[in-house]
């Protein structure tokens, strides 16, 4: 009877631990409410509230001329607006900034190409007062990582379409409360993921969608990037700020915070949201080494809560069987490495350490190139004339358009400028921007995910539906474009209006 007594306890001690792992809500420090279901953490998805509707596709008027402010002009944001400068049909109508000088400091940007004086917005609410004005379109988003957020969502109440710096958002609350606001204001909220718009990567993007390389089934994406050059230039908040935004924010915070470099083109090639969607993820750091001692060697004090691993690795599964690995590293010494790979049933493209494609002999000539030399197989890259042909018969439209002039400009090698070309292209002409707001919370929702998974044990973690169910309408990422007769029409306005300007910008600087 004891033995029986003893099993039926155990028994029930076995059953109420398997009820409260599927059945127990649980709340993070963040707000987020998870719980277990066969081992893998569930995230809620909310109900769309009543109302609103998805701004998949979402299009806005056309803007004959997008009137712009800008708010952060620290290390990415004085590169921006002179970039716009270059853009026609767009006028720079505010510069902000916390430190005002900084945002006067942008006015020579508009002296050099001869447009008017910007008004100038600085302290700490300086955006608010920059986005209730009623002449500007477009709010351009480059400052730390913690502002992104509450100048994006002042915006758009505001009335204004934003376009944020990465990461845009830094938790699943900031993801589903921009949703929320574009969908309830029907503004656009877009992801600046400069990544999607380099050369390799968009050519490589058109060769996917294409089928040179079959079906791809696995992507890799990366940001590994050694930040000592760079460490003491972050905004610091006053003298006993000794570590910046930056490493402060790695100080506290575990996860890839910094993923949408890496996953950004991969997501595209996968049509994340356009056909697929990211169904689970597993995520693993090491300990932290370099942060730490960055830490200790800034405060000279002990640092024992140094949350973020120096190397991050990200397994992700989708809704159609594929794997995305994404990794992150901003600590140990190794070259740059943005580690954009796809592998296809029938091709291979990597871009970092070595920059190449791998076809056979039959995949190259079905994708319409000929090969020059014999036995050409997938066990090394194409030589370098086969590599040259492909890249020419499949560059992407994009780059025939902008890529030329975004060489001049410059902005990483003139990626910047494409991607703002781009934005204010599909402004002009009332089309749907290449990047959304569902784009802009998958990309950035793996922060909170991963440090949910290693908190755990490094359990799976389901990713939410951002899109709550309309993921799979649209089929195939794609690029929207006007008519030749629209483009030219548009691009005449826009070319006329900026010589007035720069007419008027000249009488300014006299």
């Amino acid at each position: 009877m004891k033995v029986l007594k003893s099993l039926l306890l155990g028994m029930c001690v076995a059953l109420c631990a398997c009820t409260s792992q599927t059945s127990t809500v649980q709340t993070n420090d963040k707000g987020t409410q998870w719980e277990w279901k066969n081992g893998t953490i569930i995230v809620k998805t909310p109900e769309r509230p009543a109302g609103q509707q998805s701004v998949i596709g979402l299009t806005a008027p056309k803007m004959e001329v997008v009137r712009v402010g800008f708010v952060g002009l620290g290390m990415r944001g004085p590169g921006a607006v002179e970039r716009f400068t270059h853009i026609p049909g767009t006028q720079i109508v505010a510069l902000c900034d916390y430190e005002q000088s900084r945002a006067e400091g942008c006015q020579k940007y508009l002296q050099k190409a001869s447009l008017p004086k910007a008004a100038v917005y600085s302290g700490e609410k300086g955006y608010e007062e920059l986005c209730k004005r009623d002449d500007i379109d477009l709010v351009y988003i480059a400052t730390d990582w913690l502002h992104h957020f509450p100048v994006a969502m002042f915006a758009m109440e505001n009335g204004k379409h934003v376009a944020i710096e990465v990461p845009s958002a830094m938790n699943l609350q900031e993801c589903w409360d921009l949703i929320n606001m574009s969908e309830k204001t029907r503004k656009h909220c877009m992801i600046l993921e400069n990544c999607c718009y380099d050369w390799f990567e968009m050519n490589t993007l058109n060769m996917a969608q294409q089928g040179v390389f079959g079906e791809v089934i696995r992507g890799q994406g990366a940001y590994i990037h050694e930040l000592s050059p760079f460490w003491d230039h972050y905004w610091k908040n006053g003298e006993n700020d000794k570590l910046g935004w930056r490493l402060d924010y790695n100080k506290k915070h575990r996860g890839d915070v910094y993923a949408t470099h890496g996953l950004g083109p991969v997501a595209q090639a996968f049509d994340i949201h356009r056909g697929d969607r990211m169904v689970t993820l597993v995520a693993m750091d090491t300990k932290s080494v370099v942060g730490k001692d960055l830490v200790e060697k800034r405060t000279g004090e002990k640092c024992d809560d140094f949350r973020n691993g120096d190397h991050t690795t990200t397994l992700i599964r989708t809704a159609n069987g594929k794997v995305i690995e994404i990794q992150h590293n901003v600590m140990t010494p190794q070259p740059y490495n943005r580690l954009y790979q796809l592998t296809g049933t029938k091709g291979f493209a990597n871009k970092y350490p070595i920059q190449g494609y791998a076809l056979d002999a039959k995949q190259l000539s079905v994708s319409g190139v000929e090969p020059q030399v014999d036995n050409l197989n997938t066990h090394s890259f194409l030589p370098k004339e086969e590599m040259k042909a492909l890249v020419e018969k499949f560059q992407h439209p994009i780059l025939k358009k902008y890529g030329e002039m975004a060489k001049e400009v410059g902005g990483h090698g003139g990626m910047d400028f494409i991607m703002d070309s781009r934005l204010v292209y599909c402004l002009q002409n009332g089309l749907p921007l290449d990047l959304d707001v569902y784009d802009l919370a998958e990309w950035c929702c793996l922060a909170e995910l991963g440090e949910l998974s290693m908190d755990n044990n490094c359990a799976a973690v389901e990713f939410p539906d951002f899109t709550r169910g309309e993921w799979n309408v649209i089929k195939g990422y794609k690029f929207a474009y006007a008519s030749p007769e629209e483009e030219k029409e548009t691009m005449d306005k826009a070319k006329a209006f900026t010589s007035k300007l720069k007419e008027k910008g000249a009488e300014d600087w006299k």
